[in-house]
Order: C-alpha cells, then sequence, then structure tokens
C-alpha cells in the first residue's frame, strides 16, 4: 500500500554497517523469492529478506526507485545487479525474460511497491506462471497492509474477506460493495484516501449502522485508527477525504433478530422426530438465520442431549 519507506530512526547501538561487511547470507536455491517490504517504517523489514535481496542472483520490484532507497537505507549492495521493473504496464514484455532465467536455475527476488507481494498487486501472474513452469515460488513473508490493519482495526478477526480495491464509480462500485457487505465476514478493503468518504456514503445506503474501521498511514508516524458506524464516521472525515495510505475494515453484518432462546425452542420441537440437518434447515428458513449457524447449535444440543 505505502510508497516508499520511511528512513529508520538513527539509534546509539544500531549497527549501520553495510550487509557486505557483515557475515554473508548462504547462497539462495534457483526459484523466484516475492520478498514482503515495509509499508511505512524501514525497520520493519525481516532479517531473512535482507539475506535475500543481498544474496539473489537477479531482482525485481514494481517500482525500481523505492527498491534501490530501501538497499540503500540497510546497506545492501547491488554489486553491479541490474533491478529489473515489473509492474501493471510492462509486464507482458518482461516476464518471459524472468522465466527465462528462472528457467536457467537463476534466483529472482520480486518485491512490490510495499507489503506482500501478490496482495492487490502485479507479482501474482508472475507467480503462477512461474510455478506452471516449473520454477519453486518462495514466500518470504513480513510486512502486510492487509494484517495490520486486522490487528488494530477492533473488528471481529476469526473470517475475514480481503476485497481488494473497490470500483472507482458507479453502479458497478455499488453492486459490489453490496456484495461484499453481504458476506458473513469481516471484509478488509483498500481505497484511496480522497473517496473514502464516498465509500463511506455509499455504504450509508446499504448498512448505516454496521461497525467500521478506517486506519490511515499504517506503522508512520501520524497512524490513525478511526472506529465506529459507518455512519458516525461518514460524519467524521472532512469531504476531501484523507491523506496517506488508507485501509478500511468493515466488521460482518449484524446477526438476525432472533435469539438464542427461539433457535434453541424451535430446535427442540423438531429434533425429537428429524434429522439434525433437517430440523437446522426448516428452523433456518423459518427464522431467517443462516443455516450453518443454526446446524452448529443443533448439533450442540444433540450432545448434551446425548451426555445427558
Amino acid at each position: 500500500m505505502s510508497r516508499q519507506p520511511d528512513p529508520p530512526a538513527s539509534r546509539p547501538g544500531t549497527d549501520a554497517r553495510p550487509l557486505d561487511a557483515r557475515i554473508e547470507a548462504p547462497a539462495l536455491d534457483p526459484g523466484l523469492y516475492l520478498v514482503a517490504t515495509p509499508i511505512g517504517t524501514a525497520r520493519d523489514i525481516t532479517l531473512r529478506a535482507l539475506d535475500v535481496l543481498n544474496a539473489a542472483d537477479l531482482l525485481a520490484a514494481e517500482d525500481t526507485r523505492n527498491l534501490r532507497h530501501l538497499l540503500a537505507i540497510h546497506g545492501v549492495p547491488l554489486r553491479g545487479r541490474r533491478i529489473i521493473a515489473y509492474h501493471d504496464h510492462n509486464a507482458d514484455r518482461q516476464r518471459p525474460a524472468i522465466l527465462a532465467a528462472l528457467g536457467e536455475g537463476r534466483s529472482m527476488a520480486y518485491c512490490s511497491d510495499a507489503g506482500t507481494p501478490l496482495v492487490a498487486d502485479p507479482g501474482f501472474r508472475l507467480a503462477r506462471d512461474a510455478a506452471e513452469a516449473g520454477a519453486r515460488v518462495h514466500a518470504v513473508p513480513g510486512a502486510s497492509a492487509l494484517l495490520a490493519a486486522l490487528t488494530v482495526a477492533g473488528q471481529p478477526s476469526d473470517r475475514f474477506l480481503f476485497a481488494g480495491f473497490p470500483p472507482a464509480q458507479g453502479g458497478a462500485r455499488r453492486r459490489w460493495l453490496a456484495g461484499v457487505a453481504a458476506v458473513d465476514a469481516s471484509a478488509v478493503l483498500f481505497e484511496s484516501p480522497r473517496r473514502v468518504r464516498e465509500l463511506l456514503t455509499d455504504l450509508c445506503e446499504i448498512d448505516p449502522n454496521r461497525e467500521i474501521s478506517v486506519c490511515r498511514e499504517l506503522t508512520k508516524k501520524f497512524e490513525e485508527v478511526l472506529r465506529g458506524t459507518v455512519a458516525e464516521l461518514r460524519e467524521a472525515i472532512p469531504p476531501e477525504g484523507l491523506r496517506g495510505e488508507v485501509v478500511v475494515v468493515m466488521g460482518p453484518p449484524a446477526a438476525a433478530g432472533a435469539d438464542a432462546a427461539d433457535v434453541q425452542a424451535a430446535l427442540a420441537q423438531r429434533l425429537g422426530h428429524m434429522s439434525v440437518r433437517d430440523a437446522a434447515a426448516e428452523v433456518a428458513g423459518a427464522l431467517g438465520l443462516p443455516r450453518k449457524d443454526v446446524y452448529r447449535m443443533a448439533l450442540a444440543m444433540q450432545e448434551e442431549g446425548d451426555e445427558e
């Protein structure tokens, strides 16, 4: 999500020697290495990521300037290696040469602008084609705007959907949002900071009382998390939108109106002469509840009855 990591704050005792002055990283096995890079604070890079960037035969990046800056911050030498630009606009031209290098048994490290490659990123096609061509694809995990937002948003995280960027405008955007809002899970969206208020305006037409969090500038100096209902946050955000990188985390839809006692009573009337599956299906239909939730409750009631 973020474009360029901030330089690390200097601290007494920090080892600022370049990597080539330290113990050399071991040689890499052939293959494509998907290297996660910081989303804001440059020190969030992992030691393994630095090793891979230091040792890879070839380097590729969505933006070569960003990767050069990151390498300079951490003292990773290029040693004559060229950084290959690989992004949405040149992917079809660059991919054959990259796949050919991998076919020759070379190692390549690929970095997106920031965060984990393949999450809303042009690296997806490259990784898929590399795997289909028989090359090994290695994950070098680390920073991720998606997971960082889930960590601080305060929304349920046991089940979530990553929905990526919504359409920019029009009916397609509203239909897309309606589909995402109907999923029984928290939803994580990436959005332009200038369009956040517009996003919330559209969501107000779907469910103004839905709990939502707007996470801004994660891991950076001005990190901020706004929490509340869709309607509340729409009023809190200025018409011109926000500044900085934004991730929106929308909580799951509220449970239907029937309470647990009503569901249990309806199930108890049926479980004596119906299967668990049929009883759950009938009660779910009658009360307008998700069938899987009623089925879990029916199973629990049956188990309790068996124990007695």
